[in-house]
């Protein structure tokens, strides 16, 4: 029997930064990762000779989260912001219209504006606006926000843009997704504001100026590194390909039967892992396009869910977003990420290329053949269940009950951890 004061299963960002946290505190730590590598949906793929970012490429600026970590890892020189291109949103009638921009995962902050009334229509625009005169209690109980939004705006406000802006980042539909988990503060605001679409307007008032969303010159996946760099200088024992069988509040059991025990608590983002995640296969393109240099269609697009014809649920023109990228990848090169759920998933690879290659194509509305297709890679994952059922004694992290996005992910993990140190000092 191993005895450490803390075991975190899984070697994700949650657990990474769960684990530095609590090194740095004094406790010894041990990490056990199933895979052979460390940071989870964190990680880098080669493309065209180009080292990108395989799943997140940027995190919410919201709270300071991600950017205090990240200067604390002596990286403060990489923050970069997005280009202000703008994000655009794919219809089901197969227009192409910029996403409103006072709005908060598609929620619109002026229901009557005419970028929302190109969307909705004026029948939608008008059943969203009634939200103003709602009394704000109706909808303040629902817990997901499909079915605050369906209460206060109406389905059409709800289907055609909160459902494509929250599928493109949650890749769920609204009515899965926990308010307090994806809006933190919106409940809240709905309150103070007496609407809907007041609290929305509140929020972004509220929040620092600038990009909304930063990235890291090089990538959001070096912040693995340098995590993994701390955990080394601070002699936290990690062991890849080392998989957790069982879990509870006195340790870990791993599926070679050693049984590591934790004097203090154990940390898990991964035991048990509750079934029925959504599946996401990303289908990344560098392409030679000299029509793409423009930006056409802005950073990026979102796709209504139904949209005929179009197969992915979203696109982001990484080149035009991020311009450290741009300058990598060279004059009339371009990087383009493409989202697909459902069956695409099965897809074989050389299927999936061939879908995202013609969904390039008509999304941003320029030609494509295959012969501008410089090379292709392909990422699976399985997005957690919300929810999930934890052993007695053990404390989660991570996407199953932090919700998506790297500052939630990193919140949550510094959190759990100070509240451990919290309690080892009582």
């Amino acid at each position: 029997m191993t005895e450490r004061d803390v075991i975190v299963v899984g070697a994700g960002i949650a657990g990474l930064v769960a684990a530095r946290d609590l090194a740095l505190a004094g406790l010894s730590v041990t990490i056990l990762e199933a895979s052979d590598s460390l940071g989870g949906k964190v990680c880098s793929q080669r493309v065209a000779g180009l080292t990108l970012d395989a799943g997140a490429e940027s995190f919410a600026t919201r709270g300071g989260t991600v950017e205090r970590l990240v200067r604390e890892l002596g990286m403060a020189d990489l923050l970069v912001a997005p280009q202000q291109h703008g994000a655009w949103l794919r219809l089901l009638d197969g227009r192409t219209l910029p996403l409103p921009n006072a709005s908060l995962l598609g929620i619109p902050g002026t229901p009557m504006a005419a970028d929302v009334l190109e969307i909705v229509g004026f029948g939608g625009a008008l059943r969203a606006q009634l939200d103003s005169l709602i009394p704000w209690v109706v909808g303040s109980k629902e817990r997901t926000i499909g079915a605050l939004v369906r209460r206060r705006m109406g389905a059409r406000v709800l289907e055609r843009l909160v459902a494509p802006v929250v599928a493109g980042v949650h890749s769920r539909h609204p009515d899965e997704i926990e308010i307090d988990l994806a809006a933190p503060g919106l409940r809240r605001a709905l309150k103070t504001r007496d609407s809907l679409a007041g609290a929305v307007l509140a929020l972004r008032d509220a929040a620092p100026p600038g990009a909304k969303v930063m990235g890291l010159r090089g990538g959001v996946h070096t912040l693995v590194s340098e995590l993994a760099a701390d955990l080394h200088s601070a002699g936290v024992d990690i062991r890849v390909g080392n998989r957790a069988s069982r879990a509870d509040s006195d340790g870990v059991t791993t599926e070679s039967g050693e049984r590591l025990h934790a004097a203090v608590a154990v940390l898990s983002s991964t035991p048990e892992q509750p079934a029925g995640g959504a599946r996401i296969s990303l289908a990344t393109l560098v392409v030679d396009s000299s029509e793409l240099d423009d930006a056409p269609r802005g950073t990026g697009l979102l796709v209504t869910p139904g949209a005929e014809g179009v197969a992915a649920k979203a696109i982001t023109h990484a080149t035009a977003k991020w311009q450290w990228l741009a300058e990598v990848a060279g004059p009339h090169r371009h990087v383009l990420r493409l989202s697909y759920g459902g069956d695409a998933t099965d897809l074989p690879d050389d299927e999936l290329f061939a879908s995202a290659r013609a969904d390039a194509e008509s999304l941003l509305g320029v030609p494509l053949p295959q012969s501008s297709i410089l090379d292709a890679a392909r990422e699976n994952w399985t997005a957690p269940s919300q929810g999930g059922r934890y052993p007695t004694g053990v404390l989660p992290i991570g996407e199953g009950t932090a919700g998506t996005g790297l500052a939630a992910v990193i919140e949550q993990a510094r959190n759990v951890a100070a509240t451990v140190l919290s309690q080892r000092s009582e």
